[in-house]
């Protein structure tokens, strides 16, 4: 089953990376296509938006023999950053207490229930 990951999130994740370390393109996608099932196509309008919106800067730095577009993490995109993973800390316990607490409390047993 895939479940596509809402923007705000790709935002996220992008953010948390390049707050981590510059970072150019291909490795911010590469780094995020090995936990989630994104496309190279998604995940640059992500980055050239994050841009457009004061959260990350870029520069430029030679590597063999072309250049390679780095992404530096803002302060406003700190701050933005922070937003996003205290709504995702509220969101991810609100699901997991829908998916996850029924489970739990029935031991688990809520499908063979139904049989």
């Amino acid at each position: 089953m895939n479940i596509q990951v809402p923007t705000v999130l790709l935002d996220g994740t992008v953010l948390s990376l390049v707050n981590e370390q510059d970072l150019y393109g291909y490795a911010i996608t590469k780094q995020v296509q090995n936990h989630l099932n994104i496309s190279e196509s998604t995940m640059y309008p992500v980055m050239r938006r994050l841009q457009k919106n004061g959260y990350l800067e870029t520069y430029d730095e030679a590597f063999e023999g072309r250049h390679r577009r780095y992404y530096r993490i803002t302060k406003s995109g700190r701050v933005h950053l922070a937003e996003i993973r205290a709504a995702w800390g509220d969101f991810r316990v609100a699901v997991d207490n829908l998916l996850i607490k029924e489970t739990s409390a029935n031991g688990g047993d809520e499908d063979e229930s139904r049989n």
